[in-house]
């Protein structure tokens, strides 16, 4: 049942992405919801569910955008990894910590695609990430928090502390 649910949220995620979210950005600025749904997949299922649905996620996401194909793979894949860890190694998961962590990859991965296109010089690079990356990795951490929150209102993490 678990996978028959991560299929039709990999496959959903795209015209989600691509239908919605223009909609609800904020300043031209949209989350990033598959590294969110990585996250929480990991987050409450486990290191490995949280890889193979990030990678899956990565790779699908990928096939229907202009960027490169390792690093969203890389970054969605890894998110899952890291919050599966994170859900069994710390105590206490709250969704400020989650959040925060989630800015923070999606900051470091933001830049790494700043970093990746060519022809920039330094200035077009800084402009690229004071109005896009910081703020859409601020987004994304907010995002995140947020349905953090709103899940775990609904479903009990505990279980993944004692496992």
């Amino acid at each position: 049942m678990k996978y028959l649910f991560y299929l039709i949220l990999v496959l959903l995620l795209v015209p989600l992405q691509t239908t919605l979210l223009p909609h609800l950005s904020v300043w031209n600025i949209k989350p990033d919801l598959g590294l969110v749904a990585a996250a929480l997949v990991g987050l409450f299922a486990g290191e490995l569910d949280g890889l193979l649905v990030g990678l899956a996620i990565g790779w699908v996401l990928s096939l229907f955008s202009a960027g490169e194909l390792w690093l969203s793979l890389l970054t969605n894949g890894g998110v899952g990894l890291l919050a599966g860890f994170l859900g069994r190694q710390v105590s206490q998961v709250t969704s400020i910590s989650l959040g925060v962590g989630l800015l923070l990859v999606s900051l470091a991965s933001g830049l790494f695609a700043a970093m990746n296109f060519k022809h920039l010089d330094m200035s077009q690079m800084w402009w690229m990430v004071e109005s896009i990356v910081l703020p859409q990795a601020c987004f994304d951490g907010a995002v995140g928090a947020g349905l953090y929150w709103l899940l775990s209102q609904r479903f009990h993490v505990t279980r993944l502390r004692t496992e």
